[in-house]
Protein backbone atom coordinates (compact mmCIF):
# COMPACT_ATOMS: atom_id res chain seq x y z
CA UNK A 1 0.00 0.00 0.00
CA UNK A 2 1.45 3.36 -0.97
CA UNK A 3 2.29 6.09 1.50
CA UNK A 4 -0.35 8.28 -0.16
CA UNK A 5 -3.20 5.95 0.83
CA UNK A 6 -5.90 7.83 2.69
CA UNK A 7 -5.44 7.69 6.47
CA UNK A 8 -9.02 6.50 6.87
CA UNK A 9 -8.30 3.46 4.70
CA UNK A 10 -5.16 2.69 6.68
CA UNK A 11 -7.14 2.82 9.92
CA UNK A 12 -9.77 0.49 8.47
CA UNK A 13 -7.07 -1.91 7.36
CA UNK A 14 -5.43 -1.75 10.80
CA UNK A 15 -8.70 -2.78 12.45
CA UNK A 16 -9.13 -5.57 9.91
CA UNK A 17 -5.59 -6.84 10.56
CA UNK A 18 -6.16 -6.79 14.33
CA UNK A 19 -9.14 -9.10 13.85
CA UNK A 20 -7.01 -11.61 11.96
CA UNK A 21 -4.14 -11.32 14.41
CA UNK A 22 -6.42 -11.84 17.39
CA UNK A 23 -7.94 -14.96 15.83
CA UNK A 24 -4.48 -16.44 15.36
CA UNK A 25 -3.21 -15.42 18.80
CA UNK A 26 -6.17 -16.79 20.75
CA UNK A 27 -6.36 -20.07 18.82
CA UNK A 28 -2.62 -20.51 19.33
CA UNK A 29 -3.15 -20.19 23.07
CA UNK A 30 -5.94 -22.78 22.99
CA UNK A 31 -3.85 -25.26 21.02
CA UNK A 32 -0.99 -24.89 23.50
CA UNK A 33 -3.32 -26.36 26.11
CA UNK A 34 -3.02 -29.72 24.33
CA UNK A 35 0.72 -30.03 24.94
CA UNK A 36 1.18 -32.95 27.41
CA UNK A 37 -2.56 -33.72 27.11
CA UNK A 38 -2.69 -35.13 23.57
CA UNK A 39 -3.51 -38.80 22.87
CA UNK A 40 0.03 -39.43 21.61
CA UNK A 41 3.45 -37.78 21.76
CA UNK A 42 3.20 -37.21 18.01
CA UNK A 43 0.03 -35.19 18.53
CA UNK A 44 1.69 -33.23 21.32
CA UNK A 45 4.29 -32.18 18.76
CA UNK A 46 1.68 -31.61 16.04
CA UNK A 47 -0.42 -29.27 18.17
CA UNK A 48 2.69 -27.44 19.37
CA UNK A 49 3.76 -26.85 15.77
CA UNK A 50 0.28 -25.67 14.78
CA UNK A 51 0.26 -23.28 17.73
CA UNK A 52 3.69 -21.92 16.83
CA UNK A 53 2.60 -21.26 13.25
CA UNK A 54 -0.43 -19.35 14.51
CA UNK A 55 1.67 -17.43 17.01
CA UNK A 56 3.96 -16.39 14.16
CA UNK A 57 0.94 -15.21 12.18
CA UNK A 58 -0.30 -13.21 15.16
CA UNK A 59 3.07 -11.53 15.68
CA UNK A 60 3.33 -10.42 12.06
CA UNK A 61 -0.25 -9.20 11.86
CA UNK A 62 -0.37 -7.34 15.16
CA UNK A 63 2.97 -5.66 14.58
CA UNK A 64 1.74 -4.54 11.16
CA UNK A 65 -1.48 -3.20 12.69
CA UNK A 66 0.55 -0.91 14.93
CA UNK A 67 2.27 0.60 11.89
CA UNK A 68 -0.96 0.98 9.95
CA UNK A 69 -2.83 2.79 12.70
CA UNK A 70 0.12 5.09 13.40
CA UNK A 71 0.35 4.29 17.10
CA UNK A 72 3.61 2.39 16.80
CA UNK A 73 2.26 -0.35 19.03
CA UNK A 74 4.05 -3.68 18.66
CA UNK A 75 2.96 -7.29 18.99
CA UNK A 76 3.49 -7.29 22.77
CA UNK A 77 1.37 -4.19 23.25
CA UNK A 78 -1.54 -5.77 21.39
CA UNK A 79 -1.20 -9.16 23.04
CA UNK A 80 -0.57 -8.17 26.64
CA UNK A 81 -1.80 -4.64 27.26
CA UNK A 82 -5.37 -4.77 26.02
CA UNK A 83 -8.46 -5.71 27.98
CA UNK A 84 -10.98 -8.37 27.08
CA UNK A 85 -13.29 -5.89 25.34
CA UNK A 86 -10.43 -4.68 23.11
CA UNK A 87 -9.90 -8.07 21.47
CA UNK A 88 -11.60 -8.64 18.11
CA UNK A 89 -11.25 -12.41 17.71
CA UNK A 90 -14.22 -14.58 16.83
CA UNK A 91 -15.91 -16.60 19.55
CA UNK A 92 -14.95 -19.82 17.74
CA UNK A 93 -11.27 -19.56 18.60
CA UNK A 94 -11.79 -18.79 22.30
CA UNK A 95 -14.13 -21.70 23.08
CA UNK A 96 -12.76 -24.02 25.80
CA UNK A 97 -10.43 -26.78 24.64
CA UNK A 98 -13.04 -29.55 24.84
CA UNK A 99 -12.13 -33.11 23.90
CA UNK A 100 -9.84 -34.13 21.05
CA UNK A 101 -12.69 -34.44 18.53
CA UNK A 102 -13.98 -30.97 19.40
CA UNK A 103 -10.53 -29.49 18.80
CA UNK A 104 -10.27 -31.30 15.46
CA UNK A 105 -13.70 -29.97 14.46
CA UNK A 106 -12.62 -26.42 15.32
CA UNK A 107 -9.38 -26.92 13.39
CA UNK A 108 -11.33 -28.19 10.39
CA UNK A 109 -13.43 -25.03 10.37
CA UNK A 110 -10.62 -22.55 10.98
CA UNK A 111 -7.87 -24.15 8.88
CA UNK A 112 -10.03 -24.32 5.75
CA UNK A 113 -11.17 -20.73 6.29
CA UNK A 114 -7.66 -19.40 6.88
CA UNK A 115 -6.21 -21.31 3.90
CA UNK A 116 -8.70 -19.53 1.65
CA UNK A 117 -8.21 -16.16 3.34
CA UNK A 118 -4.43 -16.15 3.25
CA UNK A 119 -4.49 -17.19 -0.40
CA UNK A 120 -6.86 -14.33 -1.20
CA UNK A 121 -4.60 -11.88 0.63
CA UNK A 122 -1.71 -12.71 -1.68
CA UNK A 123 -3.19 -10.28 -4.20
CA UNK A 124 -4.31 -7.58 -1.77
CA UNK A 125 -3.22 -3.97 -2.17
CA UNK A 126 -1.10 -3.89 1.00
CA UNK A 127 2.40 -5.22 0.25
CA UNK A 128 3.10 -6.46 3.77
CA UNK A 129 -0.22 -8.26 3.98
CA UNK A 130 0.26 -9.76 0.52
CA UNK A 131 3.66 -11.14 1.48
CA UNK A 132 2.26 -12.50 4.71
CA UNK A 133 -0.61 -14.18 2.83
CA UNK A 134 1.80 -15.95 0.46
CA UNK A 135 3.80 -17.38 3.38
CA UNK A 136 0.89 -18.21 5.65
CA UNK A 137 -1.11 -19.95 2.90
CA UNK A 138 1.67 -22.52 2.54
CA UNK A 139 1.94 -23.03 6.31
CA UNK A 140 -1.76 -23.63 6.92
CA UNK A 141 -1.94 -26.26 4.22
CA UNK A 142 -0.57 -28.68 6.81
CA UNK A 143 -3.16 -27.45 9.35
CA UNK A 144 -5.91 -28.16 6.83
CA UNK A 145 -4.63 -31.64 6.02
CA UNK A 146 -4.11 -32.51 9.69
CA UNK A 147 -7.69 -31.58 10.58
CA UNK A 148 -9.17 -33.30 7.52
CA UNK A 149 -7.28 -36.54 8.07
CA UNK A 150 -8.26 -36.72 11.74
CA UNK A 151 -11.90 -35.93 10.91
CA UNK A 152 -12.00 -38.88 8.51
CA UNK A 153 -10.12 -41.14 10.89
CA UNK A 154 -12.47 -40.41 13.78
CA UNK A 155 -15.59 -40.47 11.61
CA UNK A 156 -14.71 -43.90 10.21
CA UNK A 157 -13.34 -45.24 13.49
CA UNK A 158 -15.22 -46.72 16.41
CA UNK A 159 -18.78 -45.91 17.38
CA UNK A 160 -17.37 -43.77 20.19
CA UNK A 161 -14.98 -41.80 17.97
CA UNK A 162 -17.72 -41.27 15.39
CA UNK A 163 -20.11 -40.02 18.08
CA UNK A 164 -17.54 -37.58 19.47
CA UNK A 165 -16.51 -36.29 16.03
CA UNK A 166 -20.13 -35.66 15.06
CA UNK A 167 -20.76 -33.96 18.40
CA UNK A 168 -17.67 -31.78 17.89
CA UNK A 169 -18.88 -30.66 14.47
CA UNK A 170 -22.37 -29.94 15.81
CA UNK A 171 -20.90 -27.86 18.64
CA UNK A 172 -18.57 -25.67 16.56
CA UNK A 173 -20.80 -25.10 13.54
CA UNK A 174 -22.91 -22.26 15.01
CA UNK A 175 -19.64 -20.36 15.53
CA UNK A 176 -18.38 -20.73 11.96
CA UNK A 177 -20.64 -18.00 10.61
CA UNK A 178 -18.80 -15.29 12.49
CA UNK A 179 -15.68 -15.97 10.41
CA UNK A 180 -17.58 -14.98 7.27
CA UNK A 181 -19.75 -12.20 8.68
CA UNK A 182 -19.46 -8.89 6.85
CA UNK A 183 -19.90 -5.48 8.40
CA UNK A 184 -19.33 -1.85 7.42
CA UNK A 185 -15.56 -2.17 7.85
CA UNK A 186 -15.11 -5.25 5.67
CA UNK A 187 -17.55 -3.88 3.10
CA UNK A 188 -15.56 -0.62 2.79
CA UNK A 189 -12.28 -2.49 2.31
CA UNK A 190 -13.87 -4.86 -0.19
CA UNK A 191 -15.46 -2.01 -2.15
CA UNK A 192 -12.12 -0.20 -2.24
CA UNK A 193 -10.38 -3.29 -3.64
CA UNK A 194 -8.10 -3.49 -0.58
CA UNK A 195 -9.07 -6.97 0.70
CA UNK A 196 -11.87 -9.40 -0.09
CA UNK A 197 -14.89 -9.43 2.26
CA UNK A 198 -14.92 -12.71 4.23
CA UNK A 199 -18.39 -13.53 2.93
CA UNK A 200 -16.83 -14.03 -0.49
CA UNK A 201 -14.97 -17.08 0.81
CA UNK A 202 -18.01 -18.87 2.22
CA UNK A 203 -19.04 -20.97 -0.79
CA UNK A 204 -15.51 -22.34 -1.39
CA UNK A 205 -15.18 -23.11 2.32
CA UNK A 206 -18.53 -24.88 2.37
CA UNK A 207 -17.56 -27.10 -0.55
CA UNK A 208 -14.19 -28.00 0.97
CA UNK A 209 -15.40 -28.91 4.46
CA UNK A 210 -18.48 -30.70 3.12
CA UNK A 211 -16.22 -32.97 1.08
CA UNK A 212 -14.27 -33.88 4.25
CA UNK A 213 -17.45 -34.53 6.22
CA UNK A 214 -18.80 -36.73 3.45
CA UNK A 215 -15.55 -38.70 3.28
CA UNK A 216 -15.72 -39.15 7.07
CA UNK A 217 -19.30 -40.50 6.69
CA UNK A 218 -20.60 -37.88 9.09
CA UNK A 219 -23.67 -35.67 8.84
CA UNK A 220 -23.40 -31.99 7.85
CA UNK A 221 -24.42 -29.91 10.89
CA UNK A 222 -27.54 -27.81 10.53
CA UNK A 223 -27.36 -25.26 13.37
CA UNK A 224 -30.48 -23.41 14.43
CA UNK A 225 -28.56 -20.36 15.68
CA UNK A 226 -25.44 -18.33 14.88
CA UNK A 227 -22.85 -16.96 17.27
CA UNK A 228 -21.81 -13.31 17.08
CA UNK A 229 -20.18 -10.63 19.17
CA UNK A 230 -16.48 -11.41 19.12
CA UNK A 231 -15.64 -8.90 16.39
CA UNK A 232 -17.18 -6.13 18.50
CA UNK A 233 -15.48 -7.17 21.75
CA UNK A 234 -18.35 -9.15 23.28
CA UNK A 235 -16.74 -12.39 24.36
CA UNK A 236 -17.75 -15.58 26.14
CA UNK A 237 -17.15 -16.41 29.80
CA UNK A 238 -14.32 -18.69 28.69
CA UNK A 239 -12.28 -15.82 27.31
CA UNK A 240 -11.48 -14.02 30.57
CA UNK A 241 -9.53 -16.93 32.14
CA UNK A 242 -7.75 -17.60 28.84
CA UNK A 243 -6.65 -13.98 28.56
CA UNK A 244 -5.58 -13.87 32.22
CA UNK A 245 -3.25 -16.81 31.61
CA UNK A 246 -1.93 -15.31 28.39
CA UNK A 247 -1.12 -11.98 30.05
CA UNK A 248 -0.05 -13.23 33.48
CA UNK A 249 3.73 -13.01 33.02
CA UNK A 250 3.62 -9.57 31.40
CA UNK A 251 1.47 -8.25 34.25
CA UNK A 252 3.89 -9.64 36.84
CA UNK A 253 6.88 -8.32 34.90
CA UNK A 254 5.82 -5.09 33.17
CA UNK A 255 7.88 -4.37 30.10
CA UNK A 256 8.64 -8.02 29.40
CA UNK A 257 8.57 -9.04 25.76
CA UNK A 258 7.96 -12.19 23.75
Amino acid sequence: MSSSTAPAVQLDLAEYVVRLGDDALVLSQRLCEWVTRSPTIEEDLAFANLALDLLGHARTLLDHAGRLDGTGRGEDDFAFDRTERDFRNTLLVELPRGDFAFTIARQLVYAHYSALLWTALESCADEVLAAFGARAAREVEYHRLHAAQWTVRLGRGTAESRLRMQRGLDEVWPYADELFASDALSDRLDAGGIVIAPAGLRSDWQRAVSAVIEEARLSPPRPSWRASGGRTGLHSEAFGPLLAELQAVRRQHPGGTW
